[in-house]
């Protein structure tokens, strides 16, 4: 980029004044590249097997091992109320010492996030790393769903 800032008729001659723009694209480029290598690492991975609201329903076992905190925070195994140091002892019974066995959390909405996470640090000291959290699907999701999908055909006659 030239720019010519004297009168062609002044004495002295013709003078050019150019802007250097390579170091404001080196400098950029830096820039660039340390943003890139930043940003995977202010990401945190949290380990929880959490399954995703629209997906389609996975097979459950044939008896399912719910663990619930309830709003007292209180522990049951089922319908079983447990004490805390009683955890791992009831769910190494319930399943035969199996701890690949996945286990399904449920929490009254008003556990904390702080007790609910509490429960599953014990879980994981217990040596049950598959945790499954449940919830009560969005019922307007579901008919949002169900409008989406195309309908089956019948094959019966009227």
């Amino acid at each position: 980029m030239a720019v010519n800032l004297k009168d062609s008729d002044a004495e002295g001659g013709d003078e050019m004044s150019e802007i250097n723009v390579t170091p404001f694209i080196d400098v950029v480029l830096v820039l660039l590249i340390v943003f890139m290598v930043a940003a995977p690492l202010s990401t945190v991975d949290v380990p929880v097997d959490l399954p995703v609201s629209n997906a389609v329903p996975q097979e459950r076992p044939d008896e399912p091992i719910y663990l619930t905190v309830q709003d007292d925070l209180s522990i049951s195994l089922g319908e079983e109320r447990l004490a805390p140091q009683t955890l791992q002892a009831a769910l190494d019974a319930r399943t035969q010492g199996d701890r690949e066995q996945r286990i399904f959390l449920r929490a009254d909405e008003v556990v904390a996030y702080g007790d609910l996470m509490g429960v599953m640090n014990e879980l994981r000291r217990a040596g049950y790393l598959k945790i499954a959290l449940v919830g009560v699907e969005d019922p307007a999701a579901a008919a949002q769903q169900a409008a989406a999908a195309p309908a089956a055909p019948t094959t019966g006659t009227p």
